[in-house]
């Protein structure tokens, strides 16, 4: 069995698109806000921290858009007893993001920047400008705010970063993907998972677009209720290929293939017990894609 894996759901769509981590910088311009930029770093390859670094620190590394949106709050509801979601309007048109990006959240009169995976897809902001986060209740300031202070029409500013995002292109090969979430992780995968739904529904109704593999979410939380977005539209879609229980080795090395690529967020020892498994299966490195959130 594998650690921090008790309970899981697993979620299978038959189509797929074909996405790397790849970086494409913004030139747009930095818009002049009241909101201050500090400095920050990551760490990128799996490796233990002896000190807790705060967002701007891990990430200082990433790729991260010029541009600094204003957002106002349009909507907040309770994802679980620990967890708020919030969905942003977002006017500026140059913001864009790739499914399994974050943002740098700026809250006036909040010195602390926090970092949110969005856990919306591309598409949802193409079409309404608006975007959605799933933040879990700590003392972060960030997380705290939006829990104890945050209503509709709060202001806020985002910045789009993270080299962690699936983005297909019209020439990739089809591959498989397999995504595994622990708690809160599962956001940046949600986000990936509805981007590839997308790409599905716009090739059956259009009847063009990109041959794709499958897919399939492995998710996993110290129990049910803690497991977010199953009340979501595509988890009702997805009936048929939920299962629960535990994660074991024999589950994870059935997808083993030449033509699956892995994309893993959640703890860090985590992230490293389950990427050392997948290189004892023999996947290699540049096929196993993680993010890691404290």
């Amino acid at each position: 069995m594998m650690a921090h894996t008790t309970i899981s759901a697993v979620f299978a769509i038959p189509q797929l698109l074909r996405g790397t981590a790849r970086i494409f910088p913004t030139r747009s311009a930095l818009l002049q806000l009241k909101y201050s930029a500090l400095c920050y770093c990551t760490i990128n390859g799996i490796m233990k921290s002896e000190r807790k670094m705060d967002h701007l620190e891990r990430t200082a590394n990433n790729f991260r858009q010029e541009v600094i949106s204003p957002a106002k709050v349009c909507g907040i509801t309770n994802e679980s007893e620990t967890v708020k979601r919030l969905r942003l309007a977002v006017t500026n048109k140059d913001f864009t993001f790739k499914a399994g990006q974050w943002v740098d959240f700026f809250i006036p009169e909040v010195a602390v920047v926090g970092g949110f995976s969005i856990c919306s897809s591309p598409g949802l902001l193409e079409q309404e400008g608006v975007l959605e986060l799933a933040v879990k209740h700590t003392v972060h300031p960030p997380a705290h705010w939006i829990h104890t202070e945050c209503t509709l029409d709060s202001e806020v500013a985002l910045r789009v970063g993270g080299n962690f995002f699936f983005d297909p292109q019209p020439t990739d090969s089809p591959v498989n993907l397999v995504l595994i979430a622990g708690g809160v992780g599962i956001n940046p995968l949600f986000s990936i998972l509805l981007h590839v739904s997308d790409f599905h529904r716009n090739q059956e109704n259009e009847g063009n677009g990109y041959k794709m593999g499958t897919v399939k979410l492995y998710y996993s939380a110290k129990n049910t209720n803690e497991l977010l977005f199953k009340s979501s539209q595509i988890c009702e879609d997805l009936q048929p290929y939920i299962t629960e229980g535990r994660i074991s080795e024999k589950d994870l090395e059935k997808h083993v293939s030449k033509d699956t690529l892995w994309y893993i967020c959640g703890p860090p020892p985590m992230i490293e017990s389950i990427s050392k498994l997948l290189e004892n299966f023999g996947v290699p490195i540049d096929c196993i894609y993680f993010e890691k959130w404290w």
